[in-house]
Parts: C-alpha cells; structure tokens; sequence
C-alpha cells in the first residue's frame, strides 16, 4: 500500500522522497527520472550557466516526465551574484509550481514565489531559521542535520535531535535531509515527525544519475569515515569527499594564523570539483558527499531505488506496529 504524507498531498506524488537540488547533478536526466519513479525529481538551476539555459533544460525535463518536478534555487555568497531573479522568472514563465530554495536572505524569492501560487520548500539547518522561513510564508521545510553533504551550518546539531526539536518548534510540514539512502531512514524520519525526505548523495549513485561511472563505483566503495569537513575556519563549512585535494585545504586551515579563501581558491575551484564527474577522476578537485556513502550499496535505477525504498519502510513500518501489543487483562 502506498505511504500518505502531507509531503505527498502537497507535492502529488507517489512516494516521500525529494531528490537534492545538487550542483552538476541536478539535470533534466536525474531529475525527470525521479519523478518518473513516483517521488520529486529537482533541476538545480545553478547547474545551468543562464536563466535562457535553464529555460532550454525544464522543456528537456518536460519532454522525459509527464510529472511534476521542482527547480532548486540556492542563494550563494558571491562577489559576482548570478541573476537569481532572472532564474526564478524564467522557471515560473516554463509553469514550474515547485521551488526548493536554500541560502541566504531566501525572502525575496519566497515572496516571488508566492505570488505566483507556487509551493516553496526551504532548506536550513538550524529551528531559528526554519522558523524566520515559516514567517516568511513557505509551504514546507527541509531539515538538514549535520549528517548532510554540502553544507550543515555551523552548529553541528545531528539530524536525531534537529528532526525532534522540528517536531516541537515548527508548524509547517517539514521533510529530513542529510543521511538517508534506504526505507529505515525514510521510516525513521517519519517517527520524528518529518513528512518525507531529501537525498541527495543516494540518488548521485543511480543508473540516471549524469557523474562518471568511476565516481559512481567510489561512492559504492566507500564508508561513512569517507568524508572531510573544509572551510570550518572559514565559518563555511562543506562536508566533501576525502580525497587528497581535500585533506590539502584541512591542512592549510590548520596552519598557525589560519588561513584565508585566497590560500586555497585554486583547490577548491568549481571547475575542477565539476571535472570530477566528466572525467571520473575522484582526486581531481573538491566534490561532495555525505557520510550516507556509508549505506550505498549498488547503482540502481531511480525507479529500482524508490520501488525498494517502498517496500523496505512498509516493512519496517509493520515491524515496529507489532511491537504494540494489547496489555494482559487483570485478574
């Protein structure tokens, strides 16, 4: 029997998984088939160079899904800010109803979106700013404890204690993120409360997924130890996969004084981190991973991944209604 979330009445769709609005990854391919397998595939549209190429790739998504999907805006710290509002224009123009917005100062866009009837889900990793994004109107949250790949904040709270503490502070429906890959995690997100959730290294290490095999195969060979925290005396954090490159920045922040963006710009260059996943070399440059690798087993296909994912939390869900038993009657 299929799951009924609010994330599953809000979105129309079949199973509570959200695929990660993720650099490089989010494309039409990966995104039209997620939503094909019955969850909600997402195009990241800073993955595309211009609002005009974004436009070019939800008509691509359009023509390999009949179902919704949604497009990830982040909000970035740049010298040189992409025209964010041109992406989000352009995406509602193309008839996209459902926006995941993460980042900085998100008001302007959720007040955009709004406007315009769309559904806004908002990712952050702290309850106070979840609920300044309540304020501002969005429909959904999403939850990123520090399991989470890219950036967890700079709180450290793991995601056992930020889901609950969600449940108690929040009123909006939200969904987990950071840590997921199979139906125990989904089934233990839906006991703390959340309504579904958000992954986004699992879906990274499936058949649609546009990386090189060779990263594919690392992720699969890899452990939950396969990570690295960088930019930490930045006050940026980003969890990354361990590689040299990687370990090379940690070490320069370890220096005595520190040490400043400038020392390690070249490292961790979006180009090379990019190139990881055309040339399939995991040492090029800095990519990311969370430490869900430790749970990936296979590259399946989007729909064998969500199909499992079904079936696993059914399992899990009826295991646990069987330890509720009826109290002995008194004599």
């Amino acid at each position: 029997m299929p799951l009924e979330t609010k994330l599953t009445k809000l979105l129309g769709i079949r199973v509570p998984v959200v695929q990660g609005g993720m650099q490089w990854v989010g494309v039409p391919q990966l995104a039209a088939a997620v939503s094909n397998a019955g969850g909600l595939g997402v195009l990241t549209a800073l993955t595309q160079p211009s609002p005009a190429a974004l436009r070019d790739a939800i008509r691509e998504t359009r023509k390999l899904t009949k179902n919704q999907f949604g497009v990830n805006i982040t909000l970035l710290p740049s010298i040189n800010p992409p025209d964010y509002e041109g992406y989000a224009r352009v995406a509602v123009e193309e008839g996209v109803r459902i926006f995941e917005t993460a980042g900085n100062n998100p008001g302007p866009l959720i007040k955009f979106f709004k406007s315009k009837g769309c559904i806004v889900i908002h990712k952050c990793t702290t309850i106070r700013h979840a609920k300044s994004a309540e304020r501002l109107g969005v429909d959904c949250l999403s939850i990123d404890g520090f399991e989470c790949a890219g950036h967890p904040g700079e709180e450290d709270i793991g995601g056992l204690v930020l889901l609950a503490r969600a449940a108690e502070e929040l009123k909006v429906p939200y969904i987990a993120s950071g840590g997921f890959a199979d139906g125990r995690g989904l089934a233990s997100a839906l006991a703390l409360g959340a309504c579904g959730v958000n992954m986004g290294t699992r879906f990274m290490c499936t058949v649609e997924s546009p990386i090189h095999q060779n990263i594919k195969e690392k992720i699969v060979a890899s452990t939950e130890r396969d990570t690295v925290h960088i930019f930490r005396t930045l006050h940026n954090t980003a969890r990354v996969f361990k590689n040299a490159i990687s370990q090379q920045v940690v070490e320069i922040e370890r220096r005595p004084g520190g040490a400043k963006f400038e020392d390690v710009r070249e490292l961790v260059s979006g180009q090379r981190g990019r190139e990881v996943y055309t040339r399939g070399d995991p040492d090029y440059g800095i990519w990311t991973a969370g430490i869900v690798m430790g749970l990936i087993k296979d590259i399946p296909t989007c729909e064998e991944l969500l199909r499992r994912i079904e079936r696993e939390v059914e399992e899990v869900i009826g295991g646990m209604s069987a330890l509720v038993v009826p109290a002995k009657a008194k004599l």
